[in-house]
């Protein structure tokens, strides 16, 4: 086991977020975003309330120590129908904070899933049936918006990132401008069936925007390099600004076992240009954090997987919040200084 694998130190109290408590969230909670404000934590859930359909909607949760969270409101506080479709989903919730604005951005797809959890590997999913809708799985991609909010606790559809026709998810915003420009990270990949097996040789790309409305067209900025990122890599939290450059957790997805879809997500650290963040200055050949734990190796959706969609920076302690084999909820902190000596080089 490499030195940058016992960086982040996991909660005792793990997982902290688990399903439950309302319908729509009885299934899994998974995959959430987080920000830190007015001396509390405020968790964005991805909830699930069944996997036949997988409907996912946000949920909202409260902490004062970022540990023990508790639902801020009986519903959801952001749904499908709100991007017009309710039989739809929306996944992934990444949020921060621009000015006097929270910004939420979030995977959609018109039309949620069946999913079929075969304990081993991705699931057997197929498209549903709906009234009036072709099954065609080419109009039911994954596409990628923004959501806004002036109090966290009202959220608004704001617009669309990225285009119906491809698959473009883990979508993040930098938590300001640069130079004058929002800036996003996104992953498109070509159609891929449901059935599909293969690496999909995902990378993390760029793009610009001066209104958050038109973005210019996506250009690639890191690709998989290293063999446990062999599938396809994708960005994980909201890039932390720091002395050294934007510090990147991203996560990467290895294929074990191609013809059962056997796969294992695993975390990583890069470091982007403070001033033109397509810039990569530094980049950890090693992962950061893999699944070691029960609860990180065995769960209702996919086995193996750590995913880390949050962060909170709070007295120099990076507070990192992942999903779980899409299943709950944990947590895992390091010392922000540490990460940075990390992936600089640097040994302390």
């Amino acid at each position: 086991m490499s030195s940058g694998h016992s960086i982040f130190q996991r909660h005792p109290e793990n997982p902290i977020v688990v399903p439950g408590q309302q319908p729509w969230r009885r299934c899994v909670v998974f995959n959430p975003g987080v920000i830190y404000e007015n001396g509390k934590f405020y968790m964005y859930e991805r909830a699930a309330g069944s996997i036949r359909p997988f409907i996912c909607t946000v949920g909202m949760l409260e902490s004062h120590d970022g540990v023990h969270f508790e639902l801020s409101r009986p519903d959801p506080v952001f749904t499908p129908e709100m991007c017009g479709s309710k039989l739809g989903s929306v996944q992934d919730p990444r949020v921060v904070k621009i000015d006097d604005t929270y910004y939420m951005t979030f995977a959609y797809r018109p039309y949620a899933w069946m999913s079929n959890p075969t304990g081993i590997g991705v699931p057997q999913s197929h498209q549903p049936e709906v009234p009036g809708w072709d099954g065609n799985p080419r109009n039911n991609q994954t596409r990628s918006g923004l959501a806004t909010s002036k109090n966290l606790y009202d959220w608004q559809f704001h617009s669309w990132i990225t285009s119906p026709e491809i698959d473009d998810r883990d979508v993040i915003l930098f938590p300001e401008k640069i130079n004058g420009k929002y800036v996003v990270l996104r992953r498109p990949l070509p159609f891929v069936e449901t059935s599909h097996k293969g690496p999909m040789r995902g990378t993390i790309q760029m793009s610009f925007s001066d209104d958050l409305k038109t973005w210019t067209d996506p250009e690639i900025i890191v690709e998989p390099e290293f063999a446990w990122e062999n599938n396809r890599i994708g960005g994980s939290t909201p890039p932390i600004k720091t002395p050294d450059g934007w510090l990147v957790v991203y996560h990467g997805v290895e294929t074990v076992d191609p013809e059962v879809k056997t796969v294992i997500y695993r975390a990583g650290l890069l470091m982007l240009d403070l001033n033109d963040p397509r810039k990569v200055i530094a980049r950890l050949p090693d992962f950061v954090m893999e699944p070691e734990f029960y609860y990180e190796k065995f769960g209702t959706y996919i086995p193996n997987v750590v995913f880390p969609t949050g962060n909170v920076v709070k007295d120099g302690i990076v507070y990192m919040y992942y999903g779980c084999c899409d299943t709950s909820i944990a947590l895992a902190t390091a010392p922000l200084q540490t990460l940075v000596d990390l992936v600089m080089g640097r040994t302390r």
